[in-house]
């Protein structure tokens, strides 16, 4: 069983080892991260071209080499080369470097759930490595279940928490509170998109005193 964390690559510079449509995917998802991107390939395929095309990472088209993961917080190989993925994983350990070997567990410092992002809000789906196709079809359920509605209902949960807060209210009521909002459907509410439905509904359950923004 691993012990799964949220990983802060903003800022911090990462490598990813290969260059078809998997390692686009990886770039793709470091950079929404905020990562500083270089991708080494001998070959590239377009999208990872174009984001080097437009300065968005750097690309190296070559071989991996011994002492490319210098100065590099995290790495992803991505490569169909077993040897060249043993000779990552291993360079990776020996200069202190958060590795993942793309479908191959027992070579990862960590491996990458399958995630749904909501704003601030993410649902992350593990299969420790074993069938990322079954992470990938429960995501897919995820996404059909928890609309677009769910990142501003974090927001206002936010808020709402912030408020009651100042208001001293302790820990149990806020969690209470909280939870019967949800429960009564305010996610449904959001979704309709109607500010005074949304504002009658909070008032009815958190009373005419309370300040709204809503």
């Amino acid at each position: 069983m691993s012990y799964i964390v949220n990983l802060t690559v903003e800022g911090k510079v990462a490598v990813v080892i290969g260059g078809g449509q998997v390692a686009a995917r990886k770039v793709q998802d470091l950079l929404a991260a905020g990562a500083d991107v270089t991708v080494i390939a001998p070959h590239a395929c377009e999208r990872i071209l174009a984001l080097a095309e437009e300065k968005r990472i750097q690309a190296h088209l070559r071989p991996y080499a011994n002492g490319d993961l210098a100065g590099a917080f995290v790495t992803v190989a991505a490569t169909d080369d077993e040897e060249i993925n043993a000779s990552i994983a291993n360079d990776a350990a020996a200069m202190n470097v958060l590795v993942n070997v793309v479908d191959r567990p027992a070579l990862c410092a960590f491996t990458v759930p399958a995630t749904l992002g909501r704003g601030d809000l993410t649902f992350a789906v593990a299969t420790e490595g074993r069938c990322p196709p079954l992470a990938g079809i429960l995501r897919e359920e995820l996404e059909a279940r928890y609309g677009p509605e769910y990142s501003e209902l974090v927001s206002l949960f936010s808020e709402l928490r912030q408020e009651m807060i100042a208001q001293t209210w302790d820990g149990r009521r806020i969690r209470e509170t909280l939870t019967k909002i949800y429960r009564d459907g305010v996610a449904e509410v959001i979704g309709a998109g109607e500010r005074q439905a949304l504002n009658d509904f909070l008032r009815s359950r958190l009373g005419s005193t309370f300040p709204l923004r809503y």
